[in-house]
């Protein structure tokens, strides 16, 4: 019986495309500003701290646009409070201007045993 093995795959070498040197847009700006080249020697030391500000300026600009977007929802959130809290406040006034008329508020009390008097006030004169 014959047995099983593994043939190994012929290796590729992968193909190596040429560079397209000045037809693409990156080796257009590469020809008029060169800045692989700068870094030839080496970081530039003397850049280091425009790098840095700049960045420090990019991180603060950054932090006020976060800060400015939760201002704006806390706003919204409180604007929808106020809208419900209003709602709230002219159904309670609707609900006790309602119970506050003299047929409600006789009705409420003729379960104690109060009842409305049919006959008008009368006005007390004292004379000095």
């Amino acid at each position: 019986m014959a047995q099983n093995t593994i043939k190994a795959a012929p290796i590729k070498e992968p193909e190596v495309s040429e560079p397209r040197a000045g037809k693409g847009m990156f080796a257009i700006v590469d020809k008029f500003m060169p800045i692989g080249k700068a870094f030839d020697d080496g970081i530039p030391v003397k850049y280091v701290p425009n790098v840095l500000f700049i960045a420090f300026i990019m991180m603060l600009y950054i932090a006020n646009a976060h800060y400015g977007d939760k201002l704006v929802r806390k706003t919204n959130k409180l604007k929808n409070e106020v809208n419900d809290l209003r709602a709230d406040y002219t159904t309670l006034k609707a609900d006790l201007m309602f119970k506050s008329k003299q047929s409600e508020v006789a009705k409420e009390v003729s379960s104690i045993g109060l009842e409305e008097s049919m006959e008008p006030p009368v006005k007390i004169v004292s004379e000095k």
